[in-house]
């Protein structure tokens, strides 16, 4: 199992407790389906809508897991329709329309569980009236309009390489005056070039890169074994190849990996951090390592560059030079749908993508 994916099962072992029973009932049915993470965000959905609930006098719990599937039947329309309204203009962290779409359809997936599914010990439905089936819940983020957002702010073309050698050699240039920031670049230079350099070079999400472990590489074949998103699989590893430019750049930070960051034998991760105060080697979080792009990205001229964006940066360019199909196995995506935004991105067009994959076959 990954690193993230233990953590947020034992948050999700912790949150549940909290949740009243039929909440419990409906993550035990989707356990087996779901991961740990996407049922984590369920929860804290959950959370949030029987925290509303109780503020607006919806209902007279006193705790969340007091709110009763009686109290879900009596919602009305207009109380759903506030509720999207609460989300949208709450002045404490007011979510995007891709979140309150997201918050809604996991409501929607509980609502459609306890109505459809779930029954009570006379083979009723737990709930006998389905507000939430009501709720129209239209896409938001068509590929074509991502691509547009994206245009101008990843990586094209000379600028995957430039950018690689910027982290290597530039950003020591830059910050030649500044003492601490020279001494930390100088330290973890060839890690940060690598960690890089594999992203847009194999396309891999900032998650795949904090799992991987030593034992994962192949150097000789330019593999990777990665616990890909969404399966549920945890025994299984899917191998992802890598262009030779990030075989050549992991090298130069392998040769360093044990030396420089104290790495002791126990430790499996391939990617190391040394935390403040501590004398051996850890393996990075998510968050470092998106901190540690933005940190270099903003000094390169790219202010808008993201580690998910050297994923996109990655993504534009292979897909120039192979089709849709080829392209969807390489990300990881579930779907040609979601694969479809680096057609938009290039001057190809789907049905010439289409096409390509019908002279393969």
């Amino acid at each position: 199992m990954s690193i993230q994916k233990t953590i947020d099962r034992a948050r999700l072992g912790e949150k549940l407790p909290e949740m009243p029973w039929y909440v419990q009932q409906f993550i035990d049915y989707k356990l087996p389906d779901l991961s740990p993470s996407t049922l984590l965000e369920y929860v804290r959905d959950y959370e949030s809508f029987f925290n509303w609930l109780r503020a607006e006098g919806l209902s007279a719990a006193t705790v969340l897991k007091d709110v009763t599937l009686e109290e879900l039947e009596s919602l009305r329309m207009e109380n759903v329709t506030s509720y999207r309204l609460y989300l949208t203009t709450r002045t404490e962290g007011t979510n995007s329309r891709t979140t309150v779409t997201r918050k809604l359809s996991a409501l929607r997936s509980m609502f459609h569980y306890l109505s459809q599914i779930a029954e009570d010990e006379n083979f009723y439905p737990l709930l006998k009236r389905n507000v939430m089936a009501k709720i129209e819940i239209k896409r938001t983020n068509k590929p074509k309009d991502t691509a547009a957002k994206l245009k101008g702010k990843i990586l094209e073309e000379e600028e995957l390489l430039a950018f690689i050698d910027y982290i290597r050699e530039g950003y020591g240039v830059d910050v030649a005056d500044n003492k601490q920031a020279s001494y930390s670049h100088a330290k973890n230079k060839e890690r940060d070039a690598s960690i890089a350099s594999l992203i847009l070079n194999s396309g891999l999400r900032v998650s795949e890169v904090v799992n991987l472990n030593i034992a994962d590489l192949d150097m000789g074949n330019k593999m990777l074994y990665v616990m890909r998103k969404g399966n549920n699989d945890e025994t299984f590893k899917t191998p992802v190849y890598f262009r030779d430019q990030a075989r050549f750049d992991m090298e130069r930070y392998l040769s360093l990996r044990e030396s420089d960051y104290k790495a002791p034998k126990r430790e499996k991760a391939l990617f190391l951090a040394i935390p403040n105060g501590q004398k051996e080697g850890k393996r990075m979080t998510k968050r470092a390592i998106q901190a540690m792009i933005i940190k270099y990205a903003k000094r390169f001229g790219k202010p808008y560059l993201t580690v998910h964006k050297l994923r996109h940066s990655f993504a534009t360019d292979y897909y120039l030079q192979n089709d849709i199909y080829k392209t969807k196995e390489q990300l990881g995506h579930a779907s040609t749908e979601t694969t479809e935004i680096y057609a938009h991105l290039t001057d190809k067009t789907m049905s010439e993508a289409i096409e390509r994959r019908g002279e393969e076959t």
